[in-house]
Formats: C-alpha cells, structure tokens, sequence
C-alpha cells in the first residue's frame, strides 16, 4: 500500500486558497490571489522539490486539475521542466461529481464514492500527491484518508478566504515527522503523519501532566 501525500500553501490563519496567482480563484472575489509569490524563496523552494521526489501520481479536485492541465503541459523546456516532465508523465485522477473534459495525457475520473477511489488509487501507487484541491482535501480531512499532510505555513494573515479545515475538521491524531523547516522569509514548513488514537483530555493542574507511565516506579 502507498501513501497519499496533502502539500498545501497556507498562511498563519490557515487560508489555502489561490496561493499561486489571481487566476486560481476568480469567480469568488477573493482579494489575495497570489499571496505566496512574494514570500517564496530558495529554501522554501527547495522543500517543496524534495517533497515530490518519488511522486507517481498526483489526485486532483476538478478546480486544481483544470488550472493545472491549462498551464503544464506547454511548460516542458522552461524553467519548471522538471516540475512539467513529472507532471505530465505520471497518471492524473480527478475527483469531480460532474462529468470533467480529461484532456490532459494520463488522467482518469474517480467514481462517485471518493473513499473506496482514493483508497485504490493508494494502493495501485507508491506516493500519490494530492496538490492544492481544498475541497478535496477537506474530504480526505474529514474521512483520515491521508497518510502525510505537508503544510509550508507562511508570516500573514489575511482575515478572508478558504480554509484548510473547513468543513473537514474531525478529531484527529497526527505525528511531527521531522523538525520544522524555517525559510528566510519566515515561512515554516510543517509535515505530520496520521497517527492513531483519538485525541486525549488531561489536567493542566496534575504533578505529573505530559508524563507518559510506561512502567512502574521502582519502591
């Protein structure tokens, strides 16, 4: 069985939406479309190369899959060619309840019950990556059907736009994998495993808060 990957751009209040450029998002009248371009920088860009190495399959909601299918199969031979040649090589599923035009090479549309897909498609692959997507991502949020959520968290708020949990906040465990990752702009990138268990309750007030009893005490 594989692993389904979330990667989301967010800011310190956990707006996802139109990161990359006003076009993402038009017909909402959100006014920050873009809001990532000027704080992304070498490093941050350098996370975001490794977390897709290995990618061998990318599951897209209908919005993301369409700016996507637009934009990278002319940019092989530019600047993002290596970003382009992954993209266009590996398969494409869409998640959509409508009747999608699949024009981009070597995508296929889910069947209308998301989780038994999402389910086959991790295990037809190794690291299936799902990108932007906040609908979807919602849903596999809600169903813990991911196995590693990256959030690169940048120094803004914005007060307005979709968030990364609306609608799909359900009580969930999750586990640092490694040590946040702090860019010069000040973005941080934050990657959690799903873990088990339901979250605890506890008193702040006890002696012994935070002390996990594995075993007993010696007299």
């Amino acid at each position: 069985m594989g692993s389904i990957e979330i990667e989301l751009f967010t800011t310190l209040d956990l707006v996802g939406q139109a990161p990359g450029g006003p076009e993402e998002d038009p017909e909402n009248g959100f006014p920050f479309g873009g809001w990532q371009a000027p704080l992304l920088d070498d490093v941050a860009g350098a996370q975001i190369d490794a977390a897709y190495e290995g990618t061998d399959a990318l599951l897209l909601g209908r919005r993301t899959y369409d700016i996507f299918a637009a934009y990278w199969p002319r940019q092989e031979g530019g600047q993002d060619d290596d970003f382009a040649a992954l993209f266009n090589r590996i398969p494409k599923y869409v998640a959509s309840r409508g009747t999608p035009d699949l024009s981009w090479a070597g995508s296929t549309h889910l069947g209308p019950d998301l989780a038994v897909a999402a389910r086959e498609v991790r295990d037809r692959h190794e690291h299936v990556k799902v990108v932007g997507s906040l609908n979807l991502v919602q849903s596999l949020l809600r169903d813990k059907l991911f196995d590693r959520l990256d959030l690169w968290i940048h120094p803004i708020v914005l007060g307005v736009g979709k968030t990364v949990f609306d609608g799909g906040a359900v009580p969930t465990n999750l586990a640092l994998l490694e040590p946040p990752a702090a860019s010069p702009t000040g973005t941080v990138l934050l990657r959690y495993g799903l873990a088990a268990g339901m979250p605890g309750t506890g008193d702040m007030g006890a002696p012994d808060r935070g002390v996990e009893h594995d075993h007993e005490e010696a007299p």
